[in-house]
């Protein structure tokens, strides 16, 4: 099992939402380190400077996370619904993963996140 650790900002996020909502995301959010020998087929994946940042879906939200060994860190959780993410979404040319690998806007969000602590 990999070590999970939470930036503020996802913290703050998960802490916002109802407790069956959050017991749903980290259910659904159980990684293995097998996982990432197909990742692939199961996470988004984009990658800039060297710097790779996995996507993870559950239920309705996103989950953007880096990965250094045995942990991994969360950068932010995002609710697919929201208005941000519909209206970036209409504007994409190209896949979602490829247009927020070009994005630097994200690449500053991502790498703004400080941890808050482990699960």
């Amino acid at each position: 099992m990999l070590q999970i650790i939470f930036s503020e900002a996802s913290a703050r996020e998960l802490a916002a939402m109802p407790r069956k909502t959050q017991l749903e995301l980290i259910d659904g959010f159980q990684l293995m380190p097998s996982d990432f020998e197909r990742a692939d087929e199961k996470f988004g994946q984009l990658t800039r400077g060297g710097k790779k940042i996995y996507r993870y879906r559950v239920k309705d939200y996103r989950i953007y996370f880096e990965r250094q060994g045995d942990i991994v860190f969360v950068r932010c959780i995002l609710d697919k619904n929201s208005l941000k993410d519909f209206l970036f979404r209409t504007r994409l040319p190209s896949s979602e993963d490829e247009a927020l690998q070009e994005n630097p806007k994200f690449w500053e969000m991502v790498q703004s996140q400080k941890s808050v602590g482990s699960r």
